[in-house]
C-alpha cells in the first residue's frame, strides 16, 4: 500500500510544479495588470502551495516518501533462486541483532502450537515482528445438551507474561468450534452460551480476543449447503463479533477484544455453495477484525506438488478482492494471507505417501542427502528429490527465503496482512524477512 501511495504522490507533485511554472509565467506577463496578479497569486497559494505542503507533510508523517529498510538477509544475498544445500546450512541460523526491526506495516498473524515448543520461544523472541499471536490452546465441544470450553490447561500465563515485557503484540488464543452445529445455530440459548464461554474465557485469563475456526467444520456438516442454516452460521460469527468489541481489554482498555476468522480457500475454479467467497467477506466485515486466510495445502500425498503456488494464490486473492470493487481497498489489510513455515516430503509416484515435515526435519535431510535444490519457476518454491534407503524415490518442497519472499511482496501489493502457520516450524533466518 504504502508503494502505491509513494507513486501517487510524487506525479502529483511534478504536476502541480507544472501549474506554479505556468501560473508563474502568465503572471509575468500580466505584469500591468494588478487584479490578475492578486488572483493568480491566490490560486497558486490555495489550490497548489497548500495542497503540495500537505502532501509533503503527509508522506514525512506516513513514511511513504521513505526507503524501505531491506532485510539483512538481502544484504548477504540470499534471497535468490539459486541456492545450495550448503548454504541453507551454514546460513540458516544467523540472523539480525536487530530482532525488533519490522519490514512490513501490514497486519501479522502468527500461529505457535503446543506440540512445537519452538513457536512459543520464537513468539518471545522476535515479539515486535508480530500483531497477533495465536496459541493453538482451545476447543468448544457439546456436552450432552450442553456446551464445554476445553483448553485452559494448555494456556501458559508464564510465556504470556513475558510476551507482554517484551512486545506490544495481541495474544488471540484459537478456538475450534467443535459443538454440533444444526444444534448450535437453531438454539438462541446455545449460541447465546457458545458466546459467553468464550468472552469470559477473554475475561479471567486476559486475551486480546480470540481466532474462531468454524467454517471448515461446518462444511463437513454440510451446513453451508442449507441456505437458511449458512445464513444462521454467519450471523453467530457476527454475533460472537459485536459481543467481543463490546467488552474492553483488561490489558489495553483503549482497545476492544478483537475477532480473527479462520476461512478457506475454494476448492475449484468456481466458488460452490460452502466455499467462503467476497459476499461473505463483506457480509462479516464489520464483526470481523481479521480473516486469516489458509493459502497452503495445495498438494497432498495422493498429488505430489508445491504447497501454495502463486498463481493459485493470486487467483484466490482475486476470487475475494477483485469483485468487492470500491470496498477492496478497505476489505484487503483484513485479509491474512497465509503463508506455510512447514514443508512436504512425498513419496513418489503420488499416492505413495509421505507428509508434513518441519525446519529440524528439512536440515537432516540436506545434510544426509546433499541435494541439488532447483527452482519452480510456476509455482515459485523450491524442491529436491532423493532416494531414501530402500532407493524409494521423494520430492520434498520446503519453505526457502526466495519463496516467501515472494509471498510477502505478493501480500504487499494487494494491500493484505499474513499469517503464518506456525512459527515454531520454519527456519530462524526466516524471520528476518518480516
Amino acid at each position: 500500500m504504502a508503494r502505491r501511495r509513494e507513486r501517487r504522490v510524487e506525479p502529483s507533485q511534478d504536476r502541480r510544479k507544472e501549474r506554479v511554472g505556468r501560473e508563474t509565467r502568465e503572471e509575468k506577463l500580466s505584469d500591468s495588470d494588478a487584479s490578475d496578479r492578486k488572483l493568480i497569486s491566490i490560486f497558486v497559494v490555495f489550490f497548489i502551495v497548500i495542497p503540495a505542503v500537505s502532501l509533503l507533510v503527509y508522506s514525512i508523517k506516513y513514511g511513504s516518501g521513505t526507503k524501505r529498510l531491506e532485510p539483512v538477509v538481502t544484504e548477504r544475498r540470499l534471497i535468490k533462486t539459486d541456492i545450495s544445500y550448503q548454504e541453507i546450512l551454514s546460513e540458516n541460523s544467523k540472523i539480525s541483532e536487530n530482532v525488533s526491526q519490522r519490514h512490513h506495516d501490514y497486519p501479522v498473524l502468527a500461529y505457535i502450537t503446543p506440540w512445537n515448543s519452538k513457536g512459543y520461544e520464537m513468539a518471545k523472541r522476535f515479539n515486535s515482528k508480530f500483531t497477533y499471536l495465536s496459541p493453538v490452546w482451545y476447543d468448544l465441544k457439546s456436552q450432552g445438551s450442553s456446551l464445554i470450553l476445553e483448553g485452559r490447561h494448555n494456556a501458559d500465563k508464564g510465556w504470556m507474561s513475558e510476551l507482554r515485557m517484551r512486545g506490544d503484540a495481541l495474544v488471540l488464543p484459537r478456538v475450534v468450534l467443535e459443538a454440533f452445529p444444526s444444534e448450535l445455530l437453531r438454539k438462541k440459548k446455545q449460541r447465546d452460551k457458545a458466546i459467553d464461554l468464550i468472552v469470559k474465557e477473554c475475561k479471567e485469563m486476559e486475551y486480546d480476543g480470540i481466532v474462531l475456526e468454524s467454517w471448515s467444520r461446518w462444511a463437513a456438516y454440510g451446513i453451508l449447503h442449507d441456505p437458511s442454516l449458512r445464513n444462521m452460521a454467519l450471523n453467530f460469527i457476527k454475533q460472537l463479533g459485536r459481543s467481543l468489541h463490546s467488552v474492553r481489554s483488561i490489558r489495553n482498555p483503549e482497545k476492544q477484544l478483537q475477532l480473527v476468522y479462520v476461512i478457506g480457500p475454494p476448492q475449484s475454479d468456481k466458488l460452490q455453495q460452502h466455499d467462503f467467497g467476497p459476499e461473505d467477506l463483506q457480509s462479516l466485515s464489520d464483526a470481523v477484525d481479521g480473516f486469516s486466510l489458509m493459502t497452503y495445502d495445495f498438494s497432498s500425498p495422493n498429488n505430489p506438488g508445491p504447497n501454495a503456488p502463486m498463481n493459485w494464490i493470486r487467483f484466490v486473492l482475486q476470487l475475494l478482492l477483485g469483485s468487492t470493487g470500491n470496498n477492496a481497498q478497505r476489505l484487503a489489510p483484513k485479509i491474512f494471507l497465509g503463508i506455510n513455515f512447514y514443508g512436504n516430503d512425498f513419496v513418489l509416484p503420488g499416492g505413495s505417501g509421505g507428509g508434513a515435515i518441519i525446519g529440524r526435519d528439512y536440515l537432516s535431510l540436506l545434510e544426509e542427502h546433499r541435494p541439488l535444490l532447483q527452482w519452480e519457476k510456476n509455482s515459485g518454491e523450491h524442491f529436491f528429490v532423493y532416494s531414501d534407503h530402500n532407493n524409494v524415490r521423494h520430492a520434498v518442497f520446503y519453505p526457502s527465503l526466495m519463496s516467501i519472499y515472494m509471498r510477502l511482496e505478493e501480500a504487499r501489493s494487494w494491500g493484505t496482512g499474513i499469517s503464518i502457520w506456525e512459527i515454531g516450524q520454519g527456519l530462524d533466518y526466516f524471520f528476518d524477512l518480516l
